[in-house]
């Protein structure tokens, strides 16, 4: 008695798994260039010193109308101490950026500075853009 032997011949189709690769890849090369910064409408100031920025939220926003927002919540010069300290735990006290538009006058930038050395924080920056 002879037996036959059925062979099955099994391939894998990747043509689906490349087409649904390369979706995905054309998906986030498109929306990765979409995405800006949410939050407020400044100019910064040009500098040839400037380095790239780091993803941080913590960050203070100077308007040219002299409008002060903090993590993208308004808040006035008076109260502005009370916001950093309330807001931030201890630990994370390290690092703030300073947005600031570049019509923005010195008095402002520096009352601003002023307010968040006295609120424990003593490492921030100044952001620009590079020319």
């Amino acid at each position: 008695m002879e037996f036959e032997r059925k062979r099955y011949h099994v391939h894998l189709d990747i043509a689906p798994l490349v087409d649904v690769v390369l979706n995905l890849l054309l998906f986030f090369m498109l929306t990765s260039h979409l995405v800006e910064e949410p939050g407020i409408k400044i100019r910064l100031p040009d500098s040839t010193t400037a380095e790239s920025m780091r993803e941080i939220s913590r960050t203070i926003t100077i308007t040219k109308n002299g409008e002060l927002y903090f993590m993208d919540k308004r808040v006035d010069l008076k109260n502005l101490r009370v916001a950093i300290q309330d807001s931030l735990p201890e630990k994370e006290k390290g690092f703030l950026r300073i947005k600031a538009d570049k019509e923005v006058d010195v008095g402002s930038l520096v009352s601003v500075i002023d307010e968040v050395r006295l609120s424990d924080i003593k490492n921030f920056s100044i952001v620009t853009e590079r020319r």
